[in-house]
This record gives structure tokens, C-alpha cells and sequence, in this order.
């Protein structure tokens, strides 16, 4: 069970993380800016602090007592990788939401893997490493497949984009994608905070909760200056008080939980793994989750009448589960 647990809390993880975006169809009648304030308070400073304060003692010393390179690294990349989520938005108008989805799960997925891999001492002289790159790559490649067949689905129901502005869109989609996997890295950089927390008596995989509370505070900034800099262009802070919002409210917050959720599970997983946690982890968070996201879109029916395009896209999911038993495979080697 010691060694599987590691492993069914990502699979947990990942149907949160693959979840929390049903909450954002529920939006209006609150503009966008209200709506995220709302949920980004609850996903990265109300859910997060409680869940540490609750099982790691001290939280607020254990993090002053840290290095302080360890708490401005984490705070740095998850303020990079805010900028990424931004990007997100600007890039689906240009190549639509299945292609920008499949580059900026591909390129998160493997660079926030290969990132902290490569910040590990000696890691090519683990025998996981070789295994762990391979999975990366088939992770890619079923990515690839999942949002081709997307476009290919798009195309069938007429939702198609000008190709006039692909490699913008492209351009926006990479840089995203490459932000994206910051999140991770920031989680990895701040390892020195969780072990600072086992230190005051937190057990290894709530230890993890003290990292994503540094890294999620630099995310929160930026996701916070953006929605206040778009409430002030916009004008739009009487919409927080628009009649029947209560829904979009309600979505808002449980969004947040999810999102976090994610988040602090997978960082419970990932410490129990040891030093090949975030490297191994983060793939197969993301890979899962994408599998899970499906699994909603066919039930509220994206993928109907869209037969070919859906036979493509379990290809796709059927690559990202070799991918991900491959990693778990990896782990037990390191």
C-alpha cells in the first residue's frame, strides 16, 4: 500500500484538476474579472492557508525560518506562471480552445518534468531518469493525438478559426505552455520550505501544503493585479452586485476547491515519492487529468456526432495511460 499511495493520490489529483474548469462555465451574470477574484482568493490563499494551518504547525515561522532564496524562487515562478494563465486566454481566440489546450498541456507536462529533473544532482545517473524521459515523450505524443482529434471535431461541428492568425496564436499558445509548467518548478524550488516543515514536526506529505503556500502567494498577485487592473479598465466593480449571481458565485468557490484540491493532493503524492516526486508527478497529473476532462466533455456531449474525431481522441487518452504506467514504473526504480 506504501507504494501505491504515492500514485492514487495523483490519480485523485488529477479528477480535481481535470474538473475545477466545469465551474467556468458558470460565470455569468458576474464579469470575468469579479468572477476570478472570487474564485483565485478562495483556489490560492483561503483554501491553501487553512489546509497548512491545519496540519502543519507553525505554518507562518516554518516559512520565515526557510531559505530565502527557497521562498523567492517559489513566489517568482508562481508569479510566471500566472503570466501563463493570461496567455491562455489570448490564445484560444486565435487557434481555438482544443489546440491551444493540447500545446499548453504538452509543453506544461514535459518542461515543468524535465525542468526540476535537471535541477536534481547527478540525475542522469539514475536508472529512473532514461524511463522518465520516455514517458515524457509518449505523454507528448498522446497529447498530440488528444488535441488533434479535437481540431478535427471542431472542424465537423464548423468551429474553425482563421488560419491567417495560426502562428500567432501558436506563438501565444507556446509561451503559455512553457509559463505553465512553472507551477511545478516553483513547487520543486520550494522543497526546502517543505522539509523545513518536517523539521517543526509536519509529516512528509502534508510538509508539501508549506511549499504551496509560498508559491501560490507570488501566483496570487499577478492573478490579482490582472483581474483588478481589467475591474478599473472596464469599470465594471458594480458587477459584484448584479441580481442573481448567487450561481456564478457558487461556482466560483468550488472551483477554487478543486483547483487546490488538485494541488495539494498531488504535492502529498509527489513528497511521498521522494526526489523524483515533481518529476515524475507532474506529467501524470496533467496526462490524467486531461483523460478526466474528456470524460466530461463526452458526457455533456462535445463528442456527439463526431465519431471519428472521438475513436481518435481514446487513442490519445490510451497513449497518455501507457505514458503514465510507464512513470509509475520509473519511480520505482529511482
Amino acid at each position: 500500500m506504501e507504494i501505491l499511495l504515492p500514485f492514487l493520490l495523483v490519480i485523485l489529483a488529477s479528477f480535481f484538476q481535470g474538473s475545477f474548469g466545469l465551474g467556468m462555465k458558470y460565470m455569468e451574470p458576474l464579469k470575468w474579472e469579479s468572477w476570478w477574484i472570487i474564485h483565485v482568493t478562495v483556489a490560492m490563499i483561503i483554501f491553501p492557508i487553512a489546509w497548512a494551518i491545519a496540519v502543519v504547525p507553525d505554518l507562518f515561522q516554518i516559512i520565515s525560518n526557510a531559505p530565502d532564496k527557497a521562498v523567492f524562487l517559489g513566489m517568482l515562478f508562481g508569479f510566471l506562471w500566472g503570466v501563463g494563465g493570461i496567455l491562455f486566454g489570448k490564445s484560444v481566440p486565435y487557434i481555438g480552445l482544443s489546440l491551444t489546450y493540447g500545446i499548453v498541456m504538452g509543453l506544461a507536462a514535459s518542461v515543468g518534468s524535465i525542468i526540476p529533473l535537471l535541477q536534481v544532482e547527478d540525475a542522469f545517473s539514475n536508472p529512473a531518469t532514461t524511463y522518465v524521459l520516455i514517458a515524457v515523450i509518449i505523454m507528448l505524443v498522446g497529447v498530440a493525438v488528444t488535441a488533434k482529434a479535437g481540431i478535427e471535431r471542431d472542424k465537423l461541428t464548423g468551429d474553425t478559426n482563421d488560419p491567417s492568425n495560426m502562428v500567432k496564436g501558436i506563438s501565444i499558445a507556446v509561451s503559455c505552455g512553457v509559463l505553465s509548467a512553472l507551477l511545478n518548478v516553483g513547487f520543486a524550488n520550494a522543497t526546502p520550505v517543505a522539509l523545513e516543515a518536517e523539521k517543526m514536526g509536519a509529516i512528509t506529505r502534508n510538509s508539501s501544503l508549506a511549499a504551496w503556500v509560498v508559491v501560490l502567494m507570488g501566483a496570487f498577485i499577478m492573478n490579482l493585479g490582472y483581474a483588478l487592473f481589467l475591474l478599473f479598465k472596464n469599470k465594471s466593480w458594480g458587477s459584484f452586485k448584479v441580481p442573481a449571481s448567487g450561481n456564478a458565485y457558487k461556482w466560483a468557490i468550488l472551483a477554487g476547491l478543486f483547483w487546490f484540491a488538485a494541488l495539494g493532493i498531488y504535492g502529498q503524492g509527489s513528497a511521498l515519492m521522494g526526489t523524483m516526486g515533481p518529476i515524475i508527478g507532474w506529467p501524470m497529473l496533467l496526462g490524467l487529468s486531461l483523460i478526466i476532462s474528456n470524460i466530461w466533455a463526452v458526457r455533456s456531449g462535445e463528442w456527439k456526432n463526431a465519431k471519428k474525431p472521438f475513436q481518435l481522441m481514446l487513442m490519445g487518452l490510451a497513449i497518455i495511460i501507457l505514458a503514465s504506467g510507464l512513470l509509475g514504473y520509473s519511480n520505482m526504480l529511482s
